[in-house]
């Protein structure tokens, strides 16, 4: 019989683990703690449960905690990890400090089915879900957990794509058992899945980043496949329909509002013109939010250019100016190929799959 993981079970969940098992009710908040509060690798650790217990967990159960397998740090201080999943695949997570925050950069699947042109995981096509335990287990697994301040899900794949393991692994984050964090602390982006946008605006109260890139749904059509399925202009009507809080000018921690920010990466002649300056203007009208203004980080065989840093302070100046509170994104990682737009496991996961089988330690079949 296969084993269940713990790992991305709720408290109630694990309520039903203690009550099959024979254990007490209290077990499962014991439960609780050693996975989501003492960052554990073994059900052994678990050291105020009985030994008979223990063992019973362990005859049906798995962690589903694994260290990461490759660690690469940026002149910049950003560290990028490969991290192992459940079904034998790889992620790539993308841990950045600050002077004022640490921001781990999660990934929600393995690879991506948008397939935007600029992006190196659109190019990786689709592998897998990542799991509850999968997501949980890039930031409690992280060597530096204990000083993140920020978590987003702007690492590989569509986190709306995969809504219910997402909404899951935020719900552990933000309950008291778990990571026990104000939602506001975490980010949570899409292209703009209309089928699961709403269902995530209901049940989350987790910030939202819109991956934008053009004005209007002609010129994104062209680089952005998934605005053919979900058109720009029907997901900004679904974001009238709620309460969203200008980051800059009123978020503070108490507020009850989350943030809604749009992502736009600046292309050389391709979205930075004037033109392009007034129909995003046009666009968010009426919407409280702020747009970051990306860097083009360069992939193999691309035909995109980036803008220079001078266009993209005059675009930031003029949407401010005009009501579109907005900021430069500084570009981190981009040596070690951890910035906006260039993780990909293609190669890794492709490795795997050739070796697939294989009785040796498949760890030495892996490197960056």
């Amino acid at each position: 019989m296969e084993k269940k993981t713990l790992s991305g079970m709720t408290l109630a969940e694990l309520e039903n683990v203690a009550y099959e098992l024979g254990m007490p009710k209290y077990a499962s908040k014991q439960i609780a703690t050693w996975l989501y509060t003492k960052q554990i690798f073994s059900i052994s650790e678990m050291s105020n449960i009985s030994k008979a217990f223990r063992e019973k967990l362990e005859e049906h159960y798995v962690l589903g905690r694994k260290q990461p397998i490759k660690k690469v740090k940026s002149k910049d201080g950003t560290v990028k990890y490969l991290f192992p999943t459940q079904s034998g695949h790889f992620v790539e997570t993308v841990y950045i400090p600050t002077a004022e925050r640490a921001t781990l950069c999660v990934s929600s699947q393995v690879g991506c089915k948008m397939g935007c042109s600029f992006c190196m995981t659109g190019r990786q096509g689709f592998q897998a879900q990542l799991t509850p335990a999968d997501i949980l287990n890039q930031i409690y697994s992280l060597p530096e957990f204990a000083t993140l301040t920020n978590i987003v899900f702007m690492g590989q794949g569509e986190p709306l794509d995969n809504i219910d393991n997402v909404l899951r692994t935020c719900e552990i984050m933000t309950a008291p058992y778990g990571l026990a964090w104000s939602p506001k602390r975490i980010t949570v982006s899409t292209v703009g899945d209309l089928k699961n946008l709403r269902k995530f605006l209901n049940e989350s109260q987790c910030n939202i980043a819109i991956s934008l890139h053009f004005p209007t749904s002609a010129l994104r059509a062209e680089y952005m496949p998934a605005e053919k399925a979900w058109p720009i202009n029907k997901v900004v009507e679904v974001l009238k329909d709620y309460d969203f809080c200008n980051a800059e000018l009123q978020w503070h921690e108490g507020a009850k509002q989350r943030r809604l920010s749009f992502e736009y990466i600046v292309f050389a002649g391709l979205n930075d013109s004037h033109r392009h300056r007034d129909q995003l203007v046009e666009l968010l009208k009426g919407l409280d939010c702020r747009v970051n203004l990306i860097p083009f980080h360069t992939i193999p065989d691309s035909p995109f250019t980036a803008a220079p840093e001078k266009r993209m302070k005059e675009i930031r100046d003029y949407l401010t100016y005009k009501g579109v509170f907005s900021t430069l994104r500084a570009s981190r990682g981009e040596d070690i190929m951890a910035a906006c737009g260039l993780l990909s496991t293609k190669e890794r996961n492709k490795k795997k799959l050739n070796n697939y089988g294989r009785k040796e330690n498949t760890r030495r079949h892996y490197s960056w």
